[in-house]
Formats: C-alpha cells, structure tokens, sequence
C-alpha cells in the first residue's frame, strides 16, 4: 500500500533481497537495484559499496487485540520516508516490494 504518492514511473526498479524473518520481519535490510545501482535501505551500518538509507516501510499486518495471532497484510510504503531521489519510483518500489517481501506481521515487536 502506497502512501503519499503521485508518480507511476515503471521499469526502474529490481529486487535483490531482503534480510527481515521472524521475530523481527519489519527490521530486514532491503537491498534493491535502481537503474543499475545497488541500493541498501534498513537499519545496517553505511559502506562504501553499499549506499545505506533508512527504511521506508512499515508492517501492513498486525496483533489482535487478545494476542491470539496475526494478519497479514501488505506493506505500507510512505513516499515521505524515500530518499528525494527515488520518490519518483515509488509506485514501482511499492509493487517491488510487496512483490518480493512476505506480508504481514509476525508479533516479535511486542
């Protein structure tokens, strides 16, 4: 799910992997190609060879409310939280994303 957007730019976009498991499936370290750059996104360290910027998602599933399970749902990209120059890809890092990262909300933030 796409927040704050207004672009539809197609093609730019790759997935390579994406770190987030159980108990911690939001707190993975996203690594995408844009036009042919590697690009880490997360909670890592910086490097040389790897661009690092901070997450820009967040869980679209969550708890009940008696902690007897989770839903999923997909994830909540926030155009806000993009690097400036990647929101013009945001509707394709959206679909990569959600494509590519299973849904949900695994309960290990409680």
């Amino acid at each position: 799910m796409l927040i704050n957007h207004n672009n539809n730019e197609t093609n730019h976009v790759k997935f390579v992997s994406y770190t987030g498991k159980w108990p911690n499936l939001c707190r993975g370290d996203l690594i995408l190609e844009i036009d042919g750059e590697i690009v880490a996104f997360g909670y890592g360290f910086k490097s040389k060879d790897k661009p690092k910027y901070y997450p820009f998602w967040s869980s679209g599933g969550g708890l009940n409310p008696n902690y007897e399970g989770a839903w999923q749902g997909e994830w909540i990209i926030d155009v806000n939280r993009l690097p400036e120059q990647f929101r013009k890809y945001a509707a394709e890092i959206d679909k990569v994303f959600n494509n590519n990262v299973p849904w949900g909300c695994c309960g290990g933030c409680i």
